[in-house]
């Protein structure tokens, strides 16, 4: 259902090339497609050639008869059986946002099963609305033919990761792991590309652990899951399954420096940096106990027994030279950093972890956040501005095989941040949202 191109991002030449570009950055990157044309709606500044359709706005009615939830953050696009694309769209929605409910009033609904809600919470105020809507695309008309609630009751449901079998999984970025109200949350879900309206059963994959979840991405060849963790002392995790692509059962791991225990990878201050950009250094795993975390310590075991801080981990995606994980703030200017890990290729050997991109103020790439592949070999990243003041608007950055990086839309109206960008498996469509203003948008036009 979902093909090996959406796990390929580049070649080991295309990132040679951007590190020798980010060496020197352009302090204002063009576009490869040429300048980017003003929207008069002021939605998205695209170059010429390339339009957009708006998917998806929030507060509309759906196919369900329920409202679009809002803040739409990381998303999935999935070939359907008949032709038609499925995109898996999580909502970062926690219990205070009620406004952006996709029910009409507070509470859970009298025409939904409550067992189809995994925390309708012990009354109508404290319903959690974090969860997945599936929109159903069809390509040849580029208009969307369906769009329903997929999953309700869960948290601050922030990123994920696509399944080659046709599963989306979300994650809870929960930052009340405590929360006494009943159900615990910072699980991590699974949830179908389906084109069927309905709501899906929710169940934790809890062998995933409980933490603040942000991404997922898989290793289809092992079938190891590498998970971020969005804190500023966060780790990176990998999950082993007993049986590969059953995520019910196995082992959880931390990454940590060989020889170099608690490794600080967030080069917060200039005169404490750890790891330079281009630098590699040789990573192994730490076992970890207690993974459901009860006290929400699972990161402060994890880096008392040896593993490494991440800054704000959040995107990551697989492909054939490693894995390329975004690290929204980190770096001494808390601009961001890319790493990529480089798993062994034969036992016996060691992982391989490297810093490839550590933004500055005058860099070209400013916060990244979500990314995805693009079509030609390169890599499609979203701003997440940390520091409003520091730019008025965000935009999408294009990094080409041969390492040049451009700007290939611009949020025009202000510096909400993009997110869930993903293309369709044939590379004609690329989805995106914006966080703010609850949009989901459909990008086409001359990618050749």
């Amino acid at each position: 259902m979902h093909n090996r191109r959406h796990f390929l991002v580049t070649s080991s030449l295309a990132f040679l090339g951007l590190q020798k570009l980010l060496a020197n950055p352009s302090p204002s990157p063009a576009s490869k497609f040429g300048e980017l044309i003003p929207d008069p709606k002021r939605i998205l500044d695209l170059p010429k050639g390339f339009s957009y359709r708006i998917l998806s706005k929030s507060g509309d009615t759906m196919s369900d008869g329920f409202k679009v939830p809002g803040y739409p953050d990381g998303m999935g696009a999935f070939d359907a059986p008949d032709g038609k694309i499925v995109l898996v769209r999580n909502h970062e929605l926690d219990i205070a946002a009620q406004h952006l409910s996709p029910f009409t009033s507070p509470g859970l609904p009298k025409n939904i099963d409550p067992s189809l809600c995994y925390d309708p919470g012990p009354d109508n105020n404290s319903t959690c609305i974090g969860g997945t809507t599936n929109i159903v695309f069809d390509p040849a008309t580029g208009e969307k033919v369906s769009e329903f609630l997929s999953l309700i009751g869960t948290d601050r449901n922030c990123a994920g990761g696509i399944m080659p079998w046709g599963s989306w999984i979300t994650c809870e970025e929960s930052d009340n792991l405590t929360d006494e109200r009943g159900k615990n949350h910072g699980w991590c879900f699974e949830v179908k590309a389906s084109t069927q309206i309905g709501l899906q059963k929710p169940i934790p994959i809890k062998a995933l652990g409980r933490f603040c979840h942000e991404a997922v991405a898989l290793d289809p060849a092992s079938g190891i899951l590498y998970l971020t963790e969005d804190r500023r002392d966060g780790l990176l995790y990998r999950f082993i399954p007993d049986t590969k692509n059953d995520f019910s059962s196995g082992k959880l791991q931390a990454l940590a420096i060989a020889n170099k225990p608690r490794f600080d990878l967030r080069n917060y201050t200039r005169d404490t940096s750890r790891i330079s950009q281009g630098e590699t250094l040789e990573a192994t795993w730490i076992d970890l106990n207690d993974t459901h975390s009860p006290e929400d310590n699972l990161r402060f075991q994890g880096h008392q027994a040896g593993a490494a801080l991440f800054a704000r981990g959040e995107g990551i995606h697989f492909s054939d030279t490693g894995f390329f994980i975004a690290c929204t703030d980190g770096g001494p200017d808390r601009y961001g950093q890319i790493f990529r890990l480089i798993p062994a290729d034969s036992p016996g050997k060691t992982d391989t972890l490297e810093l490839f991109i550590q933004s500055h103020k005058n860099a070209p790439l400013i916060n990244g956040d979500n990314l995805c592949p693009t079509p030609t070999g390169g890599l499609v990243v979203c701003e997440d501005l940390i520091d409003p003041t520091f730019a008025n608007h965000t935009h999408l950055r294009w990094i080409d095989p041969d390492g040049t990086i451009s700007t290939f839309a611009r949020n025009p109206k202000d510096n909400t941040e993009f997110a869930g960008t993903c293309f369709s498996a044939d590379g004609k469509w690329l989805f995106i949202n914006l966080f703010g203003p609850g949009l989901t948008l459909a990008i086409t036009g001359p990618w050749s």
